[in-house]
Formats: C-alpha cells, sequence, structure tokens
C-alpha cells in the first residue's frame, strides 16, 4: 500500500470515528502535533484522537490536494465538524518501516 492510500485510509477511520482503526495504525513512538497540542506516544495520541471523537457528533473530510514521498504524505483537508465548524488543515504525516504512522503534524489554514 502506498503512502497515500495508507492517508486515505487513515482519514476514512478518522471521519469514521473507528477509534480502533486509527490505533492499529499508529507506532508505538508515534508524535502528534497540531496547533492546539504536542504528544508523544501512542496512548497519549489515542486519548486525544478520543477526545477529539467524543466532542464532535460528526467528521467530514475532503482531500483537496496531496503530495507523497517514500514515507509521508502532506495532505491539504478541507474538515467540517458538527456540519457547522469548518477548518482548513494541512496534515503531514510519516510512516515508519513497517507502515505504521510515526507522526503526524498538522497546520490550521484559512478558510480564503
Amino acid at each position: 500500500m502506498s503512502a497515500k492510500e495508507r492517508f486515505a485510509t487513515y482519514l476514512e477511520a478518522y471521519a469514521g470515528k473507528n477509534l480502533q482503526k486509527v490505533s492499529e495504525m499508529f507506532a508505538a513512538d508515534i508524535t502528534l502535533r497540531d496547533w492546539k497540542i504536542s504528544v508523544s506516544g501512542k496512548d497519549a495520541a489515542i486519548a486525544e484522537t478520543d477526545k477529539n471523537f467524543r466532542s464532535a457528533k460528526t467528521i467530514e473530510i475532503n482531500i483537496l490536494a496531496t503530495h507523497e514521498s517514500d514515507n509521508a504524505v502532506a495532505g491539504e483537508l478541507k474538515i467540517v465538524v458538527d456540519s457547522t465548524e469548518v477548518l482548513y488543515v494541512v496534515d503531514v504525516v510519516s510512516f515508519n518501516m513497517d507502515g505504521q504512522i510515526d507522526s503526524i503534524r498538522a497546520y490550521l489554514g484559512r478558510t480564503d
């Protein structure tokens, strides 16, 4: 599976609020950073992901563009939370040799 396909699979699991699938995709030493938080380790990353899932009734993710290398993808995303909050985000996701996500760096963009 290509990095781009793994990225799309992760986003599908995230939008579906499938914590089990997301957890299976995370490496033990994952780092997760966005404009609000920075955590290291699978347990902390899963806790943050679960917090996001519990705070949203629905999550829609549209991939607007991607750039891929052998072990990483940068994706421009339009994320709609609860049909009202619209976020434009760039996620940079890297994968280890086993195909697991070992880092996610998310950058908030502007709506215009």
